[in-house]
């Protein structure tokens, strides 16, 4: 018997062990130059990847197995604006959950200003019908990756909200307590938010006072005080390192499980789930993987925002058009030297998926704040290059049978 269990304990061990090397054998075998440069400095580049294969069977079901590289959930590193796609989710699960006749994404959002630095919005210019709604920054978080469309699902979630919800269902190894890219706001600050009301024409259907919450920043992480200097708000170098302990945190390995959580719901288990309906779903992977040029309302200048402009992994070394059969479900974050993009990749004319999260660290100087950073020269070819692997890997191997992709077609 006990002969058995240590077998059965040795086969499970060298079947992880087995998975785990598929995407690390794609890596260290890469022939490429820059790729091999990343690797051989595991301190500087502090590289994590997860890479998870997906089969379908007769009746079109997913499995999973994943594979990953240097993850480590215990090591800070600065999401930038990967916290958008938890709060894209929980805004519509939101309002579900308030159970009012006739509150939807599509109602006008109207947001007010209770104390400095808060402000106001009462219109947007950039919707078909001049104004804000949850539709409306969804769209926007997704298509261009706008910091300001975030921050005002922030300010209708409340900082305890958003993140009670994320570990309710699981989702553990994170934090998200600040606004993105907007001036003036403290630790303090940011746990006021402000009212919000949400109307159909003149009619008020929802009111939300301002709110005051907070929530535990401390998850005891390695390296959350890092480099040697920063520059501060007034453009002065400090030559100190940079304090993170009071900023957002996104673990690798929660992204990648969030994303799963809303491209494959029936996949996994009912209380890791988001409290959506079908067409939030089917809006959801609609401007999820929607390019910049494609969107009318809003529309983009295309010389600005170009295909992948938030598609990092295979395409974002380039800015030249992307194929019309490859569609990108993701969302990237860049910020202080890190580098982000946690994505499902569908290739609809080979019939094959996959998805794949990855973060880099590129500050040579180890200065934050500075906007010296090698993405162009580091970050970027090396998440396209990691894109590139995976995706030739996965055109060259062999399925049982190739996925019914049509739900994910817009």
């Amino acid at each position: 018997m006990r002969i058995a269990l240590l077998a059965a304990a040795l086969s499970c061990f060298l079947a992880v062990h087995a998975q785990e090397n598929i995407l690390q054998q794609l890596l260290e075998n890469s022939g490429d130059s820059l790729v091999r440069e990343v690797l051989r400095q595991p301190g500087q580049f502090q590289l994590q990847v997860i890479y998870t294969r997906i089969d379908r069977d007769a009746d079109n079901h997913p499995s999973f197995q994943r594979f990953s590289y240097g993850l480590d959930s215990g090591l800070y590193f600065y999401p930038a604006s990967t916290v958008k796609m938890p709060a894209a989710f929980l805004a519509l699960e939101k309002l579900n959950e308030l159970k009012i006749l006739g509150l939807d994404k599509n109602n006008a959002m109207i947001t007010g200003a209770a104390r400095p630095p808060q402000t106001a919005v009462h219109n947007d210019t950039s919707a078909a019908n001049s104004l804000p709604s949850i539709a409306h920054y969804i769209k926007k978080i997704f298509l261009v990756s706008d910091n300001d469309a975030f921050n005002r699902l922030y300010e209708f979630l409340g900082q305890e909200h958003l993140n009670r919800k994320l570990y309710e269902k699981g989702y553990q190894s994170l934090r998200i307590v600040h606004r993105l890219s907007v001036s003036g706001y403290d630790v303090e600050g940011n746990r006021h938010t402000n009212p919000v009301g949400f109307y159909r024409g003149d009619s008020l259907l929802y009111y939300q006072g301002e709110v005051y919450s907070a929530w535990p920043a401390d998850l005891r992480l390695r390296g959350q005080v890092r480099g040697l200097a920063y520059m501060d708000g007034d453009g002065r170098l400090i030559p100190e390192p940079f304090d993170f302990r009071n900023k957002n945190f996104f673990s690798l390995q929660d992204m990648h499980d969030i994303l799963q959580a809303a491209l494959f719901p029936e996949a996994v288990p009912a209380e890791r789930r988001f409290n959506l309906t079908d067409e939030d779903y089917r809006f959801l992977w609609k401007y999820m993987s929607m390019l910049p040029g494609e969107s009318d309302y809003p529309a983009y200048d295309t010389t600005e925002y170009w295909d992948s402009y938030v598609k990092f992994f295979l395409f974002g070394d380039s800015q030249a058009a992307m194929p019309d059969h490859i569609r990108i479900f993701n969302k990237v974050g860049d910020a202080y030297g890190f580098l982000t993009d946690v994505a499902y990749v569908v290739d609809f004319k080979n019939g094959l998926e996959f998805m794949l999260a990855a973060n880099i660290h590129v500050n040579k100087n180890q200065t934050y704040n500075d906007g010296v950073y090698e993405y162009d020269e580091i970050g970027f070819p090396v998440l396209a290059r990691i894109g590139r692997l995976v995706y030739e890997y996965e055109l060259k191997r062999e399925r049982a049978r190739k996925p019914d992709l049509e739900r994910y077609r817009f």
